[in-house]
């Protein structure tokens, strides 16, 4: 009876650990359509269509990664629109998730890779973004400041013809299931930012417009708290990581809740079985709106799902409405807050509840 308890005792002792799989360098098509399909959840709704942010103060959080000691080359969550690649060209992850409830969002950063993958440069993409003719000498525009470049599309020839056929194409050779109604909402977005151009703001449905929300020349040209560009279209080395990352299928779209029942907690499950932590969880300020309801619970448990370690942070953008915060920077109408994603989940309180406790 000793004998055959300690050979059991040896076997199990002896027993390999099952292999983790290795962070991928890239995803084919398929299972980079296929990944973002077995992640997501039904699509729900939010009442803004959230083309652009309204989030002013976005780029002070890259001053916040330095500050808080923040590890790049590991996995990025976020949510919303082109904000996210300005994290994404600080913190440069092996792979980043872009998680939203709204499938609309999945389509729009679809668009946004259709148009990665034909831009040779920063010009290339803002013209094909905005629908203008290239320059007709396209030398030196690597070394522009971003500004020139938006006083270029600003200024530049309509050539929608070729903007069109360029999304059309782009979206061809993605090999995303796309349907009729998903190609004619991305059809309809891409009208949008040729009309609006840079001038194009965050509108909002069944509430006013906010005339001081920023129009997106101005979140292009926004700095961090060091007074540094830092927008991932100020530099070509920023623009071209997030070009590749895109072209590698690592930029991967995902329609969820953050309080649902499968999305984030499946992303969680696809780092841990890739041995990837978290470098940064940029929430916006989501999490004000599940803290009015009854879900804000089940989004700490599904944060929690999430392989971190001390210097895993999570992102939040606050609007001090009528309630200021010791952190809002005169001019601006955010303020970014970090917290150790180790720190949100010892603590029972939000951002939302107590703002001067979150820094």
């Amino acid at each position: 009876m000793r004998l055959t308890f300690s050979l059991l005792a040896f076997t199990l002792a002896a027993a390999p650990t099952p292999a983790r799989a290795q962070a991928p360098d890239s995803l084919t098509s398929t299972a980079f359509a296929a990944l973002s399909a077995r992640l997501s959840e039904p699509s729900g709704f939010f009442d803004t269509d959230n083309l652009v942010s309204n989030e002013d103060s976005y780029l002070h959080a890259i001053t916040g990664f330095q500050k808080y000691g923040v590890e790049p080359y590991r996995a990025y969550l976020g949510v919303g629109p082109d904000q996210n690649f300005s994290y994404i060209a600080s913190l440069q992850p092996r792979i980043a998730f872009i998680l939203d409830i709204r499938r609309d969002n999945l389509l729009e950063h679809l668009m946004f890779k259709a148009l990665f993958a034909h831009a040779a440069d920063r010009i290339a993409f803002l013209c094909l973004l905005f629908g203008k003719a290239l320059p007709a000498d396209t030398t030196g525009w690597s070394s522009r400041d971003l500004a020139a470049l938006l006083d270029y599309v600003t200024r530049a020839s309509p050539d929608l013809p070729v903007a069109r056929a360029v999304l059309s194409a782009g979206l061809k050779q993605l090999g995303f299931p796309l349907s009729p109604k998903d190609l004619e909402t991305i059809a309809r977005f891409h009208a949008i930012f040729t009309t609006e151009g840079p001038g194009l703001r965050l509108t909002t449905f069944g509430r006013p417009d906010r005339l001081d929300y920023p129009d997106y020349r101005r979140l292009l040209l926004e700095r961090d708290l060091n007074g540094k560009p830092a927008n991932y279209l100020a530099t070509e080395s920023d623009f071209r990581f997030v070009k590749s990352l895109e072209g590698r299928n690592l930029v991967v779209p995902v329609v969820g809740d953050f309080a649902g029942p499968h999305a984030l907690a499946a992303i969680g499950d696809y780092l841990a079985a890739h041995g990837l932590k978290v470098s940064a969880f940029y929430t916006s300020n989501v999490e004000q709106y599940l803290f009015r309801g009854t879900s804000f619970e089940a989004f700490r448990k599904n944060v929690g799902h999430l392989p971190h370690d001390a210097t895993s942070v999570m992102v939040r953008s606050y609007f001090p409405y009528q309630r200021g915060h010791a952190q809002q920077i005169p001019g601006y109408i955010s303020v970014q807050l970090l917290q150790t994603i180790d720190t949100f989940l010892a603590t029972p309180y939000t951002y939302y509840d107590e703002p001067g406790r979150c820094r």
